[in-house]
């Protein structure tokens, strides 16, 4: 794939997640729930997390802020609903790592799903912590609850 395909795929991707997000619904009978809030842009991102026998059964989000951080969120909550804690939390911790220019193999990266796209976002700094807000938040709400 060459490189003006690879992000009109991202930019596509990401326009569709923040469009169209998926699991972006409050959660009543969560059993772990995290808001966190960027006060340089003001995106901001509650995480709602029903886990069961250390398996999250069901994950969603609620909140406000500019594209990248919505569809970070709904692309998160496709890549760990249905798996272990520990999955994810070393998914988490895969695409925190990235974004603070740590490397992982592609197998490590594969494990993001769609959110492996926003590895692009990477390249532009400012927009890093608008990409890692839910993933913050997914990790603290099972910390807590673990």
């Amino acid at each position: 794939m060459g490189l003006n395909n690879l992000r009109t795929f991202y930019q596509a991707l990401v326009l569709d997640h923040a469009s169209h997000p998926r699991n972006k619904k409050e959660m009543k009978e969560a059993t772990a729930i995290q808001t966190v809030h960027n006060p340089s842009c003001g995106d901001m991102v509650n995480i709602f997390v029903k886990v069961q026998n250390e398996k999250i059964i069901d994950v969603s989000f609620t909140g406000s802020g500019c594209t990248i951080s919505q569809a970070s969120a709904s692309m998160l909550t496709q890549s760990v609903k249905d798996k272990s804690v520990s999955e994810a939390l070393e998914i988490t911790k895969i695409f925190s790592d990235l974004a603070i220019g740590k490397e992982h193999t592609s197998d490590e990266i594969e494990k993001l799903g769609d959110a492996a796209v926003l590895t692009q976002v990477m390249q532009f700094p400012a927009r890093i912590k608008c990409a890692t807000i839910s993933w913050w938040a997914l990790e603290q709400a099972l910390l807590k609850k673990g």
